[in-house]
C-alpha cells in the first residue's frame, strides 16, 4: 500500500517481513480498495510516485548534508569558545546561549532527515548517525523519536492514533468538531476558552525542558533501549565537563534550562504551524493522499525559511513523500499542486508569520 511505499528505502528487505502474514489474495471480482478511498487520486497518486523516482528526487546529495552537519558542530564549538575566551558575564552567557539554541535546533531538523532515512541511500548508516546526532549532540533518544514521529506520519491528526495531538484534550481543545463535542459532553479539564492565552506560557518554553525530557528517558528505560541510553549519557558527560569547567552549578543549570527552553520554543513554533490549523478529527480511514492533505499545510519558500523551518516549509511534499530528502521538495512541489488542482483538493500555503498565528 501506499504508507508501505512511502515509509521503507528497501522495499526488497522490509517485503521478507510481510510473506508470513499473507492469507489470500482477493477474488477477481472483489474491489481492490475500499468505498471510504479516492480510487482515481490514488491511481494518479501512484503515477506521480513513479515519474517522481524516476527523476532521481529520493536521491540524497549528501554534500549538502555534510554542509549542514558541519554548520551544526561548527556552532556547537563556538558557543562553548564563546564563554572560554570571552568569560561567562551577561553579555557572553546570552550570545552563547544564542548560538547552542541554533546548532541544537538544527541538529533536530537534521536528525529528522535521518530518522526519515533520506540522508543515505543504506539504511544502517542513516540509523547509526542518527544515534549520533539525536542522542550525542541533543541528548535524545533516537528510538524514542522513531517510535512516536512514524505513528504522526502514518495518521496526522486522527486523535488517538497521532501522538502529536495527544494535548487534547488534557491541556488543549484542539480542532473545531473536538471543541463541540466536548461542548455537548460538558467536559472541561482547562479553561479553554482561554488556551491561546496560556499556549505561550506552557507548550512553547516547557516542552523540551519538561515532557520531552521526561518521556524520552522513561520510553529508553522501559522498552530497553540501552543503546539509546549509553549514546544519551555522553551528551551529558560531554555538556557538564565542558561548560562546568567554566560556570558554577546555578549558572549551569540555568543556562542548561535557559538553552531548552529557546530551542523548544522554536521547534514548537515551527511544528505546530503545519498541523495544528489544520483538520483535526477520528481516523475515517481515507486513503493516503487525502490523510495527509487534510491534516498538512505549508509556509511560502525562501532561503530563510528553508533554513529556520529545516524544509519544513514543505510539510504536504514531506508528508507524501517522508523519505525524500529536503533539498528536493521545492521540485516535486508543483507536480503536488498539480495533482490537488486536478481532484479539488485544497493545497494550503501561507506567509511563516500567518502560520504562526494561525496557531494562536
Amino acid at each position: 500500500q501506499d504508507a508501505f511505499v512511502a515509509f521503507h528505502v528497501d522495499k526488497v528487505l522490509v517485503s521478507k517481513y510481510l510473506k508470513p502474514l499473507l492469507i489470500g489474495e482477493l477474488a477477481p471480482d472483489q474491489p481492490s480498495i475500499e468505498p471510504t478511498k479516492n480510487k482515481m487520486l490514488v491511481k494518479d497518486f501512484r503515477e506521480l510516485r513513479a515519474t517522481v523516482e524516476k527523476m532521481g528526487l529520493m536521491k540524497p546529495n549528501q554534500l549538502f548534508f555534510f554542509l549542514h552537519l558541519a554548520h551544526i558542530l561548527l556552532l556547537d564549538t563556538a558557543a562553548w569558545l564563546i564563554l572560554f575566551y570571552f568569560g561567562t558575564s551577561l553579555m557572553p552567557f546570552v550570545v552563547s546561549l544564542l548560538v547552542l539554541t541554533i546548532s541544537q535546533v538544527q541538529a533536530s531538523w537534521l536528525q529528522h532527515d535521518l530518522g526519515h532515512l533520506s540522508v543515505f541511500r543504506k539504511t544502517k548508516w542513516n540509523h547509526l548517525l542518527h544515534k549520533f546526532v539525536m542522542c550525542h549532540l541533543i541528548g535524545a533518544s533516537a528510538k524514542w523519536w522513531t517510535l512516536l514521529h512514524s505513528r504522526h506520519h502514518a495518521k496526522p491528526n486522527c486523535f488517538r492514533k497521532d501522538p502529536d495531538i495527544d494535548m487534547h484534550p488534557f491541556l488543549f481543545t484542539l480542532g473545531k468538531k473536538f471543541s463541540v463535542e466536548l461542548g455537548i459532553k460538558k467536559k472541561k479539564y482547562m479553561p479553554y476558552n482561554h488556551q491561546h492565552k496560556y499556549f505561550f506560557i506552557t507548550l512553547p518554553p516547557l516542552l523540551f525542558p519538561t515532557y520531552f525530557h521526561c518521556h524520552t528517558f522513561y520510553i529508553a528505560y522501559t522498552k530497553r533501549y540501552w543503546v539509546d541510553l549509553a549514546w544519551m549519557l555522553t551528551f551529558y558527560i560531554r555538556f557538564f565537563f565542558t561548560y562546568g569547567s567554566l560556570m558554577e552549578i546555578k549558572s549551569l543549570l540555568a543556562y542548561y534550562f535557559i538553552f531548552r527552553m529557546l530551542e523548544s520554543s522554536w521547534f514548537v513554533w515551527v511544528s505546530q504551524m503545519n498541523h495544528i490549523p489544520m483538520d483535526i478529527y477520528y481516523d475515517n480511514n481515507l486513503d493516503w493522499v487525502s490523510t495527509q492533505l487534510q491534516a498538512t499545510c505549508n509556509v511560502e519558500q525562501s532561503l530563510f525559511n528553508d533554513w529556520f523551518t529545516g524544509h519544513l516549509n514543505f510539510q504536504i511534499e514531506h508528508h507524501l513523500f517522508p523519505t525524500m530528502p529536503r533539498h528536493n521538495y521545492w521540485k516535486v512541489a508543483p507536480l503536488v499542486k498539480s495533482l490537488c488542482a486536478k481532484h479539488g483538493i485544497e493545497y494550503q500555503c501561507k506567509p511563516l508569520l500567518t502560520a504562526f498565528a494561525d496557531i494562536v
